[in-house]
């Protein structure tokens, strides 16, 4: 008995520790509908990969603010407040963690690419180099 509830504890742990946490007033988008999101508004593009990352390809139009740069916050500031923004990674965790910050500089409008750009390769979207 103690053996199937450790198994099924340890199931459990596994299942919710791949899980991306969900920022409160972040959209979390798949393929489909963050590309429509991108015609219908005026928004800002963001790739939070690294810049060895983004050079292997990037969704058009993006810029790269890479997350992990001492120089994060102090980028994503000159972005507008005011303007939607957008922002994805290699599969979603990191842009998880860019929308909460955004959340916190006061950015109202932000949305992340679920599964990152991996989701939107496996979805047949535009990549360019």
């Amino acid at each position: 008995m103690k053996f199937r509830i450790a198994i099924l504890a340890l199931l459990v742990f596994s299942i919710t520790s791949c899980l991306k946490t969900k920022t409160e007033g972040v959209l979390v988008l798949n393929p489909e509908n963050f590309e429509h999101k991108m015609k219908s508004s005026d928004f800002q593009l963001v790739d939070v990969r690294t810049p060895e990352e983004f050079s292997e390809g990037h969704i058009p139009n993006a810029i790269n603010i890479n997350i992990n740069g001492s120089d994060f916050v102090s980028e994503t500031s000159k972005l507008d407040k005011d303007k939607p923004v957008m922002v994805y990674c290699k599969m979603g965790g990191r842009s998880a963690k860019a929308a909460s910050i955004l959340k916190e500089q006061g950015f109202k409008d932000i949305s992340d690419l679920d599964g990152g750009i991996t989701s939107w390769r496996e979805a047949g979207k535009i990549i360019e180099n």
